[in-house]
């Protein structure tokens, strides 16, 4: 059986190198969109985002004169360490308590900040200590930093979901496939050995891309390389199979591209691939970790931003190794070798 699965692997690999305007493709998109991106908008955004603690989802106006104002982005929190956590990388301008009394913490680097914190003294009650203030310092995520991890997993996702999914197609379509089905190879060890050799492609460009662009871009790393290494690895994996699943018994290559667009497009848009979700509503945050992309964003940016360790994104490694099974089950169960 390994033997079968080895042949397929190396002739799928060697299809694919082969091929250079895909290679170079795979190599110099995600470098062009994370330079292009960084150097547009890095200290660009003028949105205000202010943190407030409190356990509730949607935040009560009532309860401070602040929270009325216009033109901030108004974020509830109900863990105080991750809150302040953003505020020292100047992703929160502002963290506030509305108490009584009112209590709010602030970087004092962060060029935001100190406007935010002239609204909430304007708005606030100016007794003798009704408002406590308590500084954070520490240095700010760019959007580079922030950004890096959305663009290799979106360039992951293509590669991973149309790199399977149009190739059986194409393979079923000239009867390769149906020549294969001749021989001892079972439709499970055609599988395996397309995920394998993707998911080894795959993570070699990603290791190649990520490493050059975190020398050049100088991109924060505070955990661990292999933890990250990891996620990506388990993450491909999830995707390859997803893809499998829709090129299990599609033979045309225009329905192939349709459905994967149906399945990419809505998971680059809500997997938080190019803002953050924690604005959105609890549904659509629910909604979004039905996507493996959600899982290896969240995972990714944990490590790289947070130094988050292996047993903290364990949860996320979990859902996607489920996930995993789950596709290459319903993959290998509705196969198709045949066009008709």
């Amino acid at each position: 059986m390994f033997r079968r699965i080895y042949a397929i692997f190396v002739s799928r690999n060697r299809e694919f190198l082969r091929d250079r305007s895909s290679l170079a493709w795979n190599l110099l998109l995600p470098v062009g969109l994370v330079l292009g991106l960084s150097f547009a908008f890095d200290g660009q955004g003028d949105e205000y985002t202010v943190g407030v603690l409190q356990a509730e989802a949607e935040i009560d106006t009532a309860s401070h004169p602040f929270l009325e104002t216009r033109y901030i982005r108004f974020v509830p929190y109900d863990d105080i360490d991750e809150a302040l956590r953003k505020v020292e990388r100047h992703q929160l301008d502002l963290l506030i308590d509305t108490g009584p009394p009112t209590r709010y913490w602030i970087n004092p680097t962060a060029p935001k900040g100190y406007f935010i914190e002239f609204a909430l003294l304007q708005a606030s009650t100016p007794t003798p200590g009704s408002v406590i203030k308590e500084q954070i310092e520490g240095d700010p995520v760019r959007y580079a930093d922030w950004i890096l991890p959305g663009i290799l997993g979106m360039n992951m996702m293509f590669s991973c979901m149309f790199g399977v999914g149009y190739v059986v197609v194409r393979y079923r379509k000239n009867g390769f496939l149906k020549r294969l089905r001749a021989t001892p190879l079972t439709s499970f060890e055609f599988i395996t050995a397309q995920v394998a050799s993707r998911m080894v492609l795959i993570m070699i460009i990603t290791s190649f891309v990520y490493t050059g662009t975190h020398l050049l871009l100088d991109t924060r790393m505070e955990g661990s390389y292999f933890t990250l290494f990891l996620v990506g690895l388990v993450g491909a994996i999830s995707m390859v199979s997803l893809g499998l699943i829709v090129s299990a018994r599609v033979t045309s290559e225009e329905l192939a591209g349709g459905l994967l667009n149906l399945i990419n497009w809505p998971m680059m848009m809500l997997s938080g691939v190019w803002f953050s979700l924690e604005g959105t509503g609890e549904t659509m945050r629910t909604i979004s970790r039905i996507f493996p992309l959600t899982h290896v964003l969240e995972s990714a940016r944990a490590v790289i931003l947070d130094g988050a360790t292996f047993s903290d994104v364990a949860p996320s490694l979990a859902a996607l190794v489920i996930m995993s099974a789950v596709f290459l089950g319903i993959g290998a169960a509705i196969f198709r070798w045949e066009q008709y």
